[in-house]
């Protein structure tokens, strides 16, 4: 039941950081952050199987690691950006955060590139001539 310790690290940081947000901001946010990152820790170790467990299936269907590789990458980009986002939205940066989504999805455009040649390459190729 680990998503109830989560769920109750976070509650307890909202809660904390509402009480003091009213006499010192700054702690509040310093406190939303490291509740934010002791969560996304806590997950590091649930991801790295995720990803061994993908690589093994991919490895086992006779699919070129390389794209796989690629496409956990795009996810950790997405999953990066959008912690990076929030924590700016949090701070009430909202501008920053627009920023960070949109380099986010810049970012994946260009991870994704070989892959929409692959696949681009696929379909020419299935055309007749």
């Amino acid at each position: 039941m680990e998503i109830i310790q989560i769920v109750g690290l976070g509650l307890i940081a909202t809660f904390l950081a509402l009480v003091v947000k009213e006499q010192k901001p700054v702690f509040a946010f310093l406190l939303t952050v490291f509740a934010g990152v002791v969560i996304f820790i806590f997950l590091v170790g649930k991801i790295s199987t995720i990803i061994g467990m993908l690589e093994e299936l991919a490895d086992n269907a006779n699919i070129n690691l390389v794209y796989v590789q690629t496409i956990l990458k795009i996810i950790g980009i997405a999953y990066i950006a959008e912690f990076g986002a929030q924590i700016a939205k949090d701070a009430g940066q909202g501008a920053v955060a627009s920023k960070i989504e949109l380099a986010g999805k810049v970012l994946i455009m260009i991870m994704a590139i070989p892959i929409i040649s692959v696949i681009i390459e696929t379909v020419i190729g299935l055309l007749p001539s």
